[in-house]
């Protein structure tokens, strides 16, 4: 990462000498969490009787993502000197967070922002509340430079919390210091134009895409692409698909089925980096769970026996193509036993029924994001490399 950071600031140097602004892609690694520890938290959440939970917007929009099962995460920089953080890369919000030195007990021994310590730091001050499916984050808003893999984003607008009760043991004790969002800035709780948005207005980018590689362990790294794709990590071409909705990252899901058995049709789904599996309707997930011999181990989540071999696939079909995931997929193995990556989630009409296609999805697919012309490409993860 450092050695990245050297070889962008060189080009940065260069640009000076030339007075010409140089826009390119850029990349940088993101961690995963190991399977045991995920599903050990997994599991302990089952111990507390703690039951899988969303919450509905004032303006009908979903906050969904349960920050304790992520598990992929970056290194960002705020301020100058900067002051680096780990946060969460995710497509299912819109808001850049940090913990604040301001913070109580809640923010643990999590990397903290000091505005008394950053010469480029612009007081703001706005009230930054926001609910997620484990409760309440508060804080308020502060204005700094923001590193993004050496690019320099100016006056990017984000929230220091001082109150991250809501999220728990798990974000005290996690390996993540914040969140930042990468849906569309409708859905920030200020309003605030998203760090993405940012980059591509100061040209600091080739183009509106972004695009995520999610490795499958410690030795395979997964990796965040800021204005293109990275050809090395993907096979065969991208097949792209317009947004249903440019709020959430959203498309129509033609259908999904097991063995020839269908579970949806014209389903409403969301491409959620923020989200560590798949979830769909509870009824859904049910009959499937059954279908494959899986027990239930908390409402809506489920155990079975590892047995790749003998279990069928599960099929989606996005824009009259299928996107196939085999039980080596969907299975997320612990020992002998695995947890299935599928979730049962009830969200409302109008807003729901609806799916979300998270890590479990993206790891087997690499997804690319693109704001400007409002899709989402998909193409076979080449994780050979």
């Amino acid at each position: 990462f450092s050695r990245i950071k050297m070889i962008y600031a060189a080009k940065f140097f260069l640009a000076l000498l030339s007075l010409v602004a140089v826009a390119a892609v850029y990349k940088f690694p993101l961690k995963k969490v190991e399977n045991r520890e995920f599903v050990a938290q997994i599991i302990a959440r089952a111990a507390k009787g703690m039951k899988p939970s969303f919450r509905l917007k004032d303006d009908g929009s979903i906050v969904i993502n349960d920050y304790e099962n992520s598990q992929y995460y970056g290194e960002i920089a705020l301020g100058t000197r900067e002051q680096k953080f780990n946060v969460i890369f995710d497509t299912g919000s819109a808001d850049l967070w940090v913990a604040s030195s301001q913070c109580d007990s809640s923010c643990g021994r999590h990397a903290k922002y000091d505005s008394s310590k950053s010469s480029t730091y612009v007081a703001n001050g706005t009230s930054f509340d926001i609910m997620y499916g484990s409760g309440p984050v508060s804080g308020f808003q502060s204005i700094d430079t923001l590193d993004m893999g050496g690019l320099i984003v100016k006056s990017q607008e984000f929230a220091e919390v001082t109150n991250a009760e809501g999220l728990g043991a798990a974000y005290k004790l996690g390996k993540f210091d914040g969140i930042l969002g990468m849906a569309f800035g409708v859905l920030s709780v200020n309003h605030v134009t998203t760090p993405f948005d940012n980059l591509v207005a100061q040209g600091l980018v080739e183009s509106s895409e972004f695009a995520f590689y999610l490795g499958n362990s410690a030795t395979d790294k997964g990796e965040l692409v800021l204005g293109g794709t990275d050809p090395a990590h993907y096979t065969g071409d991208i097949t792209w698909v317009n947004l249903l909705s440019a709020t959430y990252w959203e498309i129509t899901m033609n259908g999904m089925s097991v063995a020839g058995t269908s579970y949806a049709t014209n389903a409403k789904a969301i491409v959620d980096s923020g989200t560590s599996i798949l979830t769909g309707p509870s009824e859904s997930v049910a009959a499937i769970a059954k279908q494959i011999g899986a027990k239930e181990i908390i409402e809506g989540e489920y155990m079975l026996a590892c047995n790749y071999d003998t279990l069928p696939d599960f099929t989606f079909n996005i824009d009259g193509k299928d996107y196939v995931l085999t039980a080596y997929d969907y299975l997320i193995p612990d020992g002998d036993l695995c947890m299935l990556g599928l979730m049962g989630m009830d969200i409302p009409a109008p807003t729901g029924p609806l799916w979300i296609l998270g890590d479990v999805f993206m790891r087997k697919y690499y997804t690319v994001f693109d704001s400007g012309n409002k899709r989402v490409g998909f193409a076979l993860a080449n994780h050979n490399q």
